[in-house]
């Protein structure tokens, strides 16, 4: 898997001006990508560096503005620096003597973020490191020594960082809901946005999930589906649908056969299922130029009738009766926060290219600035009014 924006932890580096921001940013890395100066405020910018850092994997390294930059323009740094804490996965603070406001300030941001983070004492070569050591340990995170410009205690920061970034839980995507011998039946339309000669990764998720569960799965397009419930003989568990089938599919499948969609379970599989369907009501309290961004986790050529571009837009516009503003944000990496800081819903796709830390990063950055987030599927299901009948295999979720 290629290890892009979206895959990556990102890792922010913190602290006041001329602490050492950025020569351990270069030590760490080994490079020179950060400026360094005895100036302080040399940064003036966030310096994002991609690398490859054991034992977490992929990360993304942002070197920020010191947090104590003075001045209009420094203000407006710090404002920078702030919001690309948004995106960060976990964080490091940089010290090299006791706590003042600053180092409050900065953590006081960590603890409002939600973000995990350790503290750095840089320049162990021309301080007395275990004094200040004492004074931050009321913080009750790790500490770890270093000198960036000697490079001396960068042997174990990697296992440091690991030890406090979140580990997300692996959630099932379909085996929790059926057991060995049941019947498992799944609905795949092959349209326009069928790939030609093959099928898409949520079907393929499902159908290999039933078979290692040993159930008997039985796929359908929607059209053959109330022939086969007809006249396989046999109740199903679940069946699973395409959410554009969503309307079809629930007339023709009996009510107390439970039903849900792709989507869904890429929903709770990836991201926040509760979480999606809390954000969903809020499209009742879209007005007249509220802005909505459809995003999704890949780039892909838009069909003339593509889902998130074009039959969303329609029916989300149909339901509220309001002229809404879309806005279309596609790709792996993070959005930049002006892209979305003014929204007032967004909607993503399942993210079946994407991993659950990434979709998760996404979930936790919207949980912080407020945003309510929702799934193509949850939207969909809300949308023609079959969200409840869409929820029924989750005892753990409610509209």
């Amino acid at each position: 898997m290629i290890a892009s924006g979206g895959f990556r932890k990102y890792i922010a580096i913190t602290g006041r001006r001329n602490v050492g921001k950025s020569s351990f940013m270069n030590a760490l890395i080994g490079q020179d990508v950060s400026i360094v100066s005895n100036v302080a405020g040399t940064t003036t910018d966030p310096v994002f560096k991609s690398m490859e850092l054991s034992p977490i994997g992929p990360v993304t390294l942002i070197d920020t503005p010191g947090l104590d930059d003075i001045g209009e323009l420094g203000q407006k740094r710090i404002e920078k620096a702030k919001k690309t804490l948004y995106r960060a996965d976990c964080g490091i603070l940089i010290v090299d003597s006791q706590p003042k406001e600053y180092e409050h300030q900065i953590v006081e941001i960590f603890k409002q973020l939600e973000i995990p983070y350790i503290i750095v004492i840089n320049k162990i070569d021309t301080i007395n490191s275990d004094e200040v050591e004492e004074t931050y340990k009321k913080f009750n995170v790790p500490i770890v020594k270093v000198s960036a410009l000697k490079k001396i205690g960068f042997e174990n920061i990697g296992n440091v960082i690991d030890s406090v970034i979140p580990k997300d839980d692996e959630i099932p995507y379909l085996s929790d809901l059926i057991d060995g011998g049941d019947l498992v039946v799944l609905v795949v339309p092959i349209d326009l946005g069928a790939p030609k000669g093959r099928l898409i990764m949520p079907q393929v998720h499902a159908i290999r999930e039933g078979l290692d569960k040993e159930a008997l799965v039985l796929v359908v397009k929607e059209r053959e589906l109330r022939y086969a419930l007809e006249n396989i003989g046999m109740k199903p568990k679940i069946v699973v649908t395409d959410s554009q089938s969503v309307m079809k599919v629930v007339s023709d499948v009996p009510e107390e056969i439970k039903l849900t969609t792709f989507s869904i379970l890429e929903s709770r599989y990836r991201g926040d299922l509760n979480y999606f369907v809390e954000s969903v009501k809020h499209i009742e309290n879209l007005k007249d130029g509220d802005k909505v961004i459809i995003m999704e986790g890949c780039t892909h050529r838009p069909l003339t009738e593509d889902i998130g571009r074009v039959k969303i837009p329609r029916w989300l516009t149909n339901h509220t009766g309001a002229a809404l503003e879309f806005k279309v944000w596609a790709g792996v990496d993070m959005p930049e926060l002006n892209e979305i800081e003014d929204a007032k819903l967004v909607i993503h796709c399942g993210g079946c290219v994407m991993n659950r830390n990434s979709m998760m990063r996404r979930v936790r950055m919207f949980k912080r600035l407020g945003i309510p987030m929702t799934n193509y599927g949850v939207a969909i299901s809300y949308l023609h009014g079959v969200l409840e009948r869409a929820l029924s295999p989750f005892k753990d979720v409610e509209i």
